[in-house]
Formats: C-alpha cells, sequence, structure tokens
C-alpha cells in the first residue's frame, strides 16, 4: 500500500496568536473547506483544542457518498503546532501535522500530512483519477480563503506539493 504526502506553505500577515487562534478553532474548518463538500461538524468542538479530543464530522467527499469522519487531536504545542489524525474515516491512515512559524511579515503555516488509500489497488487507481485532484482542490480552496480572510505576503509564494512513497 502506498504511502502519499501533501505538503502545504501558506504566509500570512497576520501574528502567530492570530493564526493559532483560528487554526486551533475547529469550527473553522467549515469556513475553509468548499462548499460541495458538505462538512459539517458533529460533536467534539465545543472547546479549546487539547490532546486527546474526538472531533466528529460528516463530509462529502464525492457526490453522492456521505461518511462521518473522527479525528483525534493528538499532540498540541499552544501557537507552534498540533496534530490530528483520523480514528474512522474515508482514509485508510490519515495524520495532519499543522505548523506555524514566525516570519518577518507575519507567520509561516505548514501543513503536513501523511495518508493512505483504502481498498488496496483500486484505491491506488483511483488516487491520481479523484483523490489527489480533491485534495489539491480543498487546499487550493483554503489558501484562497485564508488570502480573503487575512491577506497575504506577496514575497512568499505558497507551496502545495503531492508526492508518494
Amino acid at each position: 500500500m502506498k504511502l502519499y504526502q501533501l505538503l502545504a506553505k501558506q504566509a500570512l500577515p497576520i501574528s502567530k496568536k492570530e493564526a493559532w487562534a483560528f487554526l486551533s478553532d475547529p469550527a473553522n474548518l467549515k469556513v475553509i473547506t468548499p462548499e460541495e463538500m458538505g462538512f459539517h461538524i458533529l460533536s467534539g468542538a465545543d472547546r479549546p483544542m487539547f490532546p486527546g479530543q474526538i472531533i466528529q464530522y460528516k463530509v462529502s467527499p464525492f457526490f453522492g457518498f456521505t461518511t462521518k469522519w473522527v479525528t483525534e487531536i493528538t499532540h498540541v504545542d499552544k501557537e507552534h503546532y498540533f496534530v490530528d489524525e483520523q480514528r474512522f474515516g474515508p482514509y485508510a491512515l490519515w495524520h495532519h501535522k499543522h505548523f506555524i512559524k514566525v516570519i518577518d511579515q507575519g507567520v509561516l503555516m505548514e501543513d503536513i500530512i501523511d495518508y493512505k488509500i483504502p481498498f488496496g489497488m483500486l484505491g491506488q487507481l483511483a488516487h491520481p483519477l479523484v483523490v489527489r485532484k480533491q485534495l489539491l482542490t480543498i487546499f487550493r480552496y483554503r489558501e484562497q480563503k485564508l488570502e480573503e480572510l487575512f491577506g497575504r505576503i506577496d514575497s512568499i509564494p505558497t507551496e502545495l506539493n503531492l508526492n508518494s512513497f
């Protein structure tokens, strides 16, 4: 089974405290997720982020298919990083690290997602046709929404890469 990795970097002209306040609030995930994903938080987002927090979502990863997605916040270092891991959902593995680093003009947000697709060879065939395309669309949408909310730093280009191992 292949392991895939998505790397996204985006610079925003805001403080670390502002970035943390937005990113560590699970309710804001709906703000930066495309409407067509049918994303809704079912439970677990009613408190500030903490290790061990379980958050349940409903999501429609593609037309005609809706599933529950359960994640656990496994690591939190306030204003520096947090990690969420899928406990139940559409992936065979989902491990998402969120980093916030101070830079001269604001912050650099870096996401590293390691994931595996279910269904063996069938899943691997679907990856370039459906999953890869969808993840890139979601992260491009997120980039656009964050720029609308907070602005952008023109001197630092956004990065979005997807690799397999």
